[in-house]
């Protein structure tokens, strides 16, 4: 006999993992606790994602008895920097300067917690993208057009639609903010399934 299948708490208020998630047929709950993010220059971007997941499900492990807990973190990294959220327009018009043309890495960390056995999984997923070349003007009028500043590296994988990206290597729901293909056999794991309907 299975054992009975443990609730998903999303340890993020992201719409993009909610979406992702959503559509994956997954339910689940969403619990998050503020949390002052790594920022550690020492430390890799693969490091940095793996640290910050384990922090913010962490974080909220103490409001559950039952379920697994999923939080993850994604960075863009270009030439050795780590490009998180822009503070501002005027650093999201910089970053897609710098990105423009070019070819960049998203890194996420994920982390799975279980609130019974405290059993954790913490894993990093990379996927290399690569731009088309935009104008300025061109770059502008995206940027106004997505709102960047809750977006890692300035830009909307999701909405892109040859926007920006002209190709990529391998996960892209891991651009969006979550590698799907790699967390659906580690929920499973935990013994978390996706809705059978």
């Amino acid at each position: 006999m299975l054992a009975a299948q443990r609730p998903l708490i999303l340890a993020s208020t992201s719409p993009r993992r909610k979406d992702l998630l959503t559509a994956h047929r997954y339910a689940f709950t969403v619990d998050t606790v503020p949390v002052e993010e790594i920022a550690d220059p020492v430390l890799s971007p693969e490091a940095l994602v793996r640290e910050n997941a384990s922090l913010k499900a962490n974080s909220v492990k103490h409001l559950h008895e039952i379920g697994v807990i999923l939080a993850a973190d994604t960075v863009v990294a270009f030439e050795g920097r780590v490009l998180g959220k822009p503070a501002d327009m005027q650093q999201a018009v910089s970053m897609l300067e710098a990105l423009n043309g070019q070819s960049h890495v998203v890194h996420s960390g994920v982390c799975l917690l279980c609130a019974q056995t405290r059993m954790e999984r913490v894993f990093t997923v990379t996927t290399t993208v690569h731009f088309h070349s935009r104008t300025a003007a061109e770059r502008l009028a995206y940027l106004e057009r997505i709102q960047p500043l809750d977006k890692a590296g300035a830009y909307a994988a999701q909405d892109d639609s040859g926007d920006l990206i002209a190709g990529y290597e391998g996960s892209f729901s891991n651009v969006v903010g979550l590698p799907m293909e790699a967390l659906i056999p580690a929920l499973a794991e935990f013994n978390v399934h996706p809705a059978i309907h």
